[in-house]
């Protein structure tokens, strides 16, 4: 197995779990932890020079999002916690089970409650706390309403997809020459059929019809 290549500041060298898995344009420099059956994603970038950064067990890190830690506290994602395309966390805290949508962005000692949703471009200001199975939203971000139990269960699934995909990733990832051409008979890839894996939209408008 290829070990992820790191930047190491002042002695102190990023940890990543043998389960975890980290693309190659990933940049993790300083004091970070990665545990297992965690998946960060292309170009991500988590910069541990002032403080720590801890990503738990089962954690996901897409592509394009930023970390950064302040000297006084950890920047933690704990178990299970989901951090969407291009999100930034500054010095925050996602507690387990958590997700945080595409571009939004969680800024110094806030903190985001388990199981609690942050949506897509949100902004959520220093200090604030989202309550535990709540959705925020918005600029600045507010606390919007509960979760329903069906959204809980829509992100369970989103965040054992990326689980998956880090085995996956592990075990058939290779940087290779691309293609000049592709064979006729290629198929499009499709990612293997998981119940829940589908846009919360369509979810929504799924148990809707099943409803009426």
């Amino acid at each position: 197995m290829i070990r992820p290549k790191v930047y190491a500041l002042d002695g102190v060298t990023p940890v990543v779990h043998p389960l975890a898995y980290v693309h190659p344009s990933a940049v993790l420099v300083g004091d970070v932890f990665v545990g297992p059956r965690v998946y960060v994603g292309p170009c991500a970038c988590l910069r541990a020079d002032f403080g720590r950064i801890v990503i738990e067990e089962g954690a996901n890190i897409q592509d394009t999002c930023v970390l950064h830690a302040f000297p006084d506290r950890d920047l933690v994602v704990e178990i299970d916690g989901h951090i969407g395309h291009g999100a930034m966390l500054h010095g925050c805290i996602i507690r387990r089970n958590a997700l945080v949508g595409i571009n939004a962005v969680i800024n110094d000692r806030a903190v985001v409650g388990e199981a609690a949703i942050v949506a897509a471009s949100a902004f959520v200001k220093a200090e604030f706390e989202v309550p535990p199975r709540t959705l925020a939203a918005g600029i600045p971000a507010r606390v919007v309403r509960a979760l329903s139990d069906a959204e809980l269960a829509w992100k369970i699934e989103a965040t054992r997809g990326y689980q998956w995909l880090a085995e996956r990733c592990l075990e058939s990832m290779q940087e290779t020459d691309a293609l000049e051409s592709a064979d006729a008979a290629r198929r499009a890839q499709r990612m293997p059929t998981r119940e829940g894996v589908v846009p919360l939209a369509e979810m929504k408008r799924n148990a809707s019809e099943r409803k009426d």
